[in-house]
């Protein structure tokens, strides 16, 4: 995937930002660059694209449990926010920002600190190619080799060349950053399915209608069917339909994963595994 083309502008600095990419730093502040600029920023505090970057990440990270590598702090300064902010795992991207951005808890504030010293200069790299930090702020301040923005202390200043550019193509930008995310950290989860689809939290889940109809039906043919939990008879109205591995897993509503279950023991268990050596063959015989 490319990005495009514009006459006068370094795009393919912008590209080569996400080569040989050792943590996911990266990735998530282009898209707090992008989604503050979205809402008409172009000075953005620091402060606010580190809550950002938390926010566009919590999902991926506290529900779905992807792994961003073992040397990516990200990931373990959003499990230590969530336990400083009693912050549930399922909260929605706003709402965690709003959150972030006005906490005065020092242990939060540290948390999102820590990445002001690793991501916004070395996300200029391509433009300087240097690792000094001093360098590249003070290079940056005049949009030296036409880079994407200034750094200062508190802020970064968006380059006026590069405005139109990311507003007007800020779709693709973001397609682009996804693509790079998703082979970044199926590279670290070679067994975990649909990525993709676990990068951002849809705004609400699918309700499983047409797949209880489908049960329905098999309960009025069979009379009953038992429940592969408890054991117990299920009839139509006093049973749920229940993920066998988890959506958290799985990340789809598809037949061949979803059977009726006991209310009770739907709500016991939650997003756990269910014990393959006690359930599998159950599970099996029932879907058969």
């Amino acid at each position: 995937m490319e990005l495009p083309y514009q006459e006068r502008l370094p795009v393919p600095l912008l590209a080569a930002c996400f080569n040989n990419t050792s943590a996911s730093y990266k990735f998530y502040w282009f898209l707090g660059i992008l989604n503050r600029l979205e809402q008409g920023e172009t000075t953005i505090l620091k402060r606010h694209l580190f809550a950002e970057m938390t926010a566009q990440a919590w999902y991926t990270v506290n529900y779905f449990k992807v792994s961003f590598g073992k040397q990516d702090k990200l990931h373990e300064a959003i499990e230590r926010i969530k336990g400083i902010e009693i912050l549930p795992i399922d909260m929605d991207r706003d709402t965690i920002f709003k959150r972030l951005t006005q906490t005065t808890n020092k242990s939060t504030l540290s948390e999102l600190s820590y990445f002001n010293g690793e991501v916004p200069h070395r996300f200029l790299s391509p433009w300087f190619r240097t690792g000094d930090k001093q360098v590249v702020y003070q290079s940056s301040q005049c949009f030296e080799n036409d880079c994407m923005y200034a750094l200062y202390l508190e802020y970064i200043e968006l380059n006026p060349a590069w405005i139109g550019y990311l507003t007007y193509h800020s779709r693709i930008l973001k397609n682009f950053c996804y693509w790079n995310l998703a082979v970044y950290l199926q590279n670290r989860n070679p067994n975990v399915p649909d990525l993709p689809n676990k990068l951002i939290k849809l705004p609400v889940r699918k309700a499983l209608t047409t797949q209880r109809k489908f049960w329905d039906l098999v309960i009025i043919e069979l009379g009953s069917v038992d429940c592969i939990y408890t054991n117990k008879p299920l009839f139509i109205g006093n049973y749920s339909v229940e993920h066998f591995l988890p959506y958290a897993f799985v990340s789809h509503d598809l037949m061949w994963n979803l059977i009726p279950a006991n209310k009770s023991f739907n709500s016991s268990k939650s997003d756990k595994l269910p014990p393959l050596d006690r359930y599998f063959e159950p599970f099996f015989k029932l879907q058969k």
